[in-house]
């Protein structure tokens, strides 16, 4: 793989939801996800020890995969009001980022190229309909 790209590195926070008393989440987690590509850190984050501190790069792996791993893996992601609101912007940013990070794919009519095909459809030369004598006509 290339140097990741200072722009598409992604540093976020992950918190969990305690349902069981001594349950380590979070330890967990970090076990898990130390070995996905496109992860480069993981650590956890702050003395809580109920949340991760998780370092990918977007060109390979993006949070919205990575929570929909830990989730399908049962882990219980925090889901308060304020990390709903984190989560959704941070979806909404890197799918944007992503968009504008790979070619557009089905949308290659550029404004130049859809009135090139249509310049080049059209029937060329004299479009004058008046007959050739009265064109000549002085």
């Amino acid at each position: 793989m290339e140097h990741p790209d200072p722009d598409t590195i992604k540093h976020r926070e992950i918190a969990f939801r305690d349902h069981l008393p001594g349950h380590q989440q979070a330890l967990d987690a970090i076990l898990a996800l130390s070995d996905i590509e496109g992860v480069l850190e993981v650590s956890l984050a702050g003395p809580s020890r109920n949340a991760i501190r998780i370092d990918y790069d977007l060109r390979q792996i993006d949070l919205c995969t990575i929570e929909a791993l830990l989730f399908e893996l049962g882990f219980h992601l925090d889901n308060s009001l304020l990390t709903k609101i984190k989560r959704a912007l941070y979806y909404y940013t890197e799918s944007n980022e992503l968009a504008s990070l790979s070619p557009a794919q089905g949308q290659g009519n550029s404004t130049r190229e859809i009135f090139t095909h249509c310049y080049l459809s059209q029937r060329h030369g004299c479009r004058d309909t008046r007959p050739e004598h009265w064109r000549r006509y002085l």
